[in-house]
């Protein structure tokens, strides 16, 4: 892919005019400019800009012309080669004077060496300019970048060390972020670190300003990493299977031509812990978890789905590395047969986006009504691995119990776990979890402490899902027998 350096060199090289250059960081893009005219016109001639508020400066000062149509025409009778930076000028491209102008400037510019940049954060080309306008993306800053920066404010800040670790992770950590959020957040961390604080603690730092971005975008959400693979029951087939990949998402896996983890989706049984694998992803390789909301992308409050949905995906690889967790993808996605175009369409983008995603995102899916996928999802090549959760059975539920009991500080030498996985057999863990919660609650009104009797007078009350979707239930097993992965080593035989 051509960096945004190489496209202006086309453009300048090409005598392109109008040149709309892409960017949320204005400062970085006029140094860069700044550079390419200091070389071009061998530092004979000054950048000029415009901006509605200041109008023109530079070799046309007018500080009164901040009419953008009358500004432009001033650049094109300017007789003298060079840049013309124009910043504010996308909230006037629906006027017809200034497309008009900007038309005239790209038939009489063209030999002269004159180049006028439309600068902004937002891409807002009208139809009738698009023949002449050459458009460049300036991407967030790179490694290199981030390490020229971290650089500066080692000096700046005296004799203040960030040590190996975070000499090599840092670099990476801050992508996705501009120069200006990571400026930000390295005076932060160096006071951090004059502080002697962890590398762990200091690195949370960037991970709050990643979750403040994700934020500001509407249809992502940063997820803190409160689960783990302890934290799970079972799962054991698909717990090794991420442990065996934790070393291969890395930039050192990468540089050693070795093949990173692209994706796992994981389906089966409602309540039986497909979405705290895909928070435990998140804790086991150490990288941060944004969950895609399609129900916001739909809505239509960020603008169409389909640039919607195109923002999000560019957001999340630029904050790479990183895990995009989407949650129920069948109806997530509009997979079903007969659905809407528009939904259509979205998946026809995500199915190209993950051939195309950079290595070092891994998407993290989950679904329960298996049998609503296409084939073109469960083809080997778009997911490493496709996993089926089936109800937990006895050793399981025994050890799920156990995480339960443990987590609300119960004495484990108090219950009968024998009972216990007998008569919850076809229970899923989030019943079991919700049985733990509500005997504690039970415990805490009687002022006492939760003990096999508080347990067992709510497991008694509690009708499990494998009875009231029995059937559904036989047919999500018979669907995955031979199409998916059993995420447990017990397999995936009917055990109710």
């Amino acid at each position: 892919m051509s960096t945004a350096t190489e496209e202006i060199r086309r453009a300048l090289v090409g005598k392109n005019p109008l040149v709309y250059l892409h960017s949320f960081e204005e400062e970085r893009a006029l140094r860069m400019l700044e550079s390419f005219s200091t070389k071009l016109y061998r530092g004979q001639q000054q950048l000029t800009t415009w901006s509605c508020v200041s109008g023109l400066s530079g070799a046309l000062d007018d500080p009164e012309q901040i009419d953008p149509a009358r500004a432009i025409q001033a650049v094109i009778a300017h007789p003298e080669r060079g840049f013309f930076v124009f910043k504010d000028l996308t909230e006037f491209l629906n006027m017809p004077e200034v497309i008009r102008s900007l038309r005239d400037a790209y038939q009489a510019m063209g030999a002269d060496d004159k180049f006028l940049f439309i600068l902004s954060p937002e891409l807002m080309l009208p139809e009738n300019l698009k023949k002449e306008v050459f458009l460049v993306e300036m991407p967030p800053p790179g490694e290199k970048d981030f390490q020229r920066l971290i650089s500066r404010f080692g000096k700046s800040y005296g004799n203040v060390e960030l040590g190996p670790e975070l000499d090599s992770e840092l670099p990476v950590a801050l992508k996705g972020l501009t120069l200006a959020e990571a400026q930000h957040t390295l005076h932060r961390i160096y006071r951090a670190q004059a502080q002697k604080r962890p590398a762990e603690e200091i690195l949370r730092e960037v991970l709050v300003e990643k979750a403040n971005i994700v934020r500001k975008s509407g249809i992502l959400e940063f997820v803190m990493p409160d689960a783990n693979l302890d934290s799970i029951g079972g799962l054991d087939h698909l717990k090794d299977w991420l442990k065996r990949r934790q070393k291969l998402f890395t930039r050192e896996a990468i540089a050693a031509g070795v093949p990173t983890p692209k994706g796992m989706l994981v389906m089966g049984v409602s309540g039986c812990g497909k979405s705290v694998a895909a928070k435990a992803v998140s804790a086991l390789w150490n990288v941060p978890l944004f969950r895609l909301d399609m129900s916001l992308v739909y809505s239509g409050s960020f603008g169409s789905p389909e640039a919607a949905f195109h923002r999000a995906l560019r957001t999340i690889e630029s904050l790479a590395p990183g895990i995009l967790w989407i949650d129920e993808i069948e109806n997530s996605l509009g997979m079903e047969e007969g659905g809407a175009d528009v939904n259509s369409q979205i998946f026809s983008a995500f199915l190209t986006w993950m051939q195309e995603k950079p290595p070092l995102i891994f998407v993290a899916a989950t679904a329960n009504r298996i049998e609503a996928l296409p084939a073109e999802v469960i083809r080997k090549g778009r997911f490493d691995q496709i996993y089926f959760v089936d109800l937990p059975n006895d050793d399981e539920r025994r050890t799920i119990f156990e995480i339960y009991l443990t987590r609300h500080g119960a004495d484990l030498a108090e219950f009968d776990f024998d009972l216990l996985t007998v008569s919850t057999r076809g229970w899923n863990g989030a019943e079991i979890e919700q049985a733990v919660k509500a005997a504690r609650v039970d415990a805490y009104s009687e002022d006492g402490v939760l003990d096999m009797d508080h347990l067992t007078a709510n497991t008694a009350s509690m009708v499990p899902l494998s009875t009231t979707m029995s059937g559904q239930i036989k047919k999500i097993r018979a669907w995955a027998v031979r199409r998916a992965t059993p995420a447990s080593k017990y397999g995936t035989a009917p055990r109710i």
